[in-house]
């Protein structure tokens, strides 16, 4: 399945993507409120999922008039909206999502957001959140990843268990091999990029991989 997007009620901050970002198979997906946020970009949302306590009845009834595909849900429920988003994608067999409008606003928002993606349902799913030149990945137990960057791109390692452990990086200012990072501690936090492309590889645990880019 081509890559999903979607859109939370957040903030979206510049630099925005663009018509690039989206190919005529993407598929994107608004939790609620996420579609103020489409509208921002003057996109149409595929799904638009939630309680639809974000947004005016009339934006609903004309998003759906555009084609949009509705799912509503009761007010009272466990599940946040974006929760319902994630589940929603993945059981129409998205594996690539990436997420716009998690982070900001609402302080509380922001950190259960961070902590969804570590929700043992979506381990075998490839998640990052997008906030402006800022992205946040997953790593997992005995996964490994390379970013695409530039020199002197900000990348911090922050454990979102109680350890991560088994951590080897390439290509990064500061080194690990079969390093250990602490829930709490800021040890792996503002490495450097050497060149356009590093690789981090984790052993157990899991682990955020905090990739800031240079704005020109």
């Amino acid at each position: 399945m081509p890559r999903t997007f979607i859109f939370a009620n957040g903030e979206l901050n510049p630099p925005l993507p663009t018509s690039h970002t989206f190919t005529g198979e993407s598929w994107i997906i608004a939790a609620d409120g996420g579609a103020s946020n489409c509208a921002k970009l003057g996109i149409v949302p595929h799904t638009i999922i939630g309680d639809f306590d974000s947004l005016d009845p009339l934006e609903v009834e004309a998003l759906e008039k555009k084609g949009a595909n509705v799912i509503r849900h009761p007010a009272h429920k466990d599940e946040t909206d974006l929760e319902l988003a994630l589940s929603y994608a993945i059981q129409q067999g998205s594996s690539e999502i990436v997420i716009y409008g998690a982070l900001g606003a609402r302080m509380d928002m922001t950190l259960a957001n961070l902590m969804l993606l570590t929700h043992p349902t979506y381990k075998h799913s490839r998640l990052s959140l997008v906030d402006g030149n800022q992205e946040v990945r997953i790593l997992r137990e005995g996964q490994r990843i390379q970013l695409y960057g530039k020199p002197g791109d900000t990348i911090s390692l922050i454990p979102l268990s109680p350890t991560a452990s088994g951590i080897t990086t390439q290509d990064l200012e500061y080194a690990l091999s079969e390093g250990t990072l602490t829930l709490g501690s800021p040890r792996g936090v503002s490495n450097v990029m050497l060149g356009e492309l590093c690789h981090i590889s984790l052993g157990e645990g899991i682990l955020a991989v905090v990739h800031i880019r240079q704005i020109e």
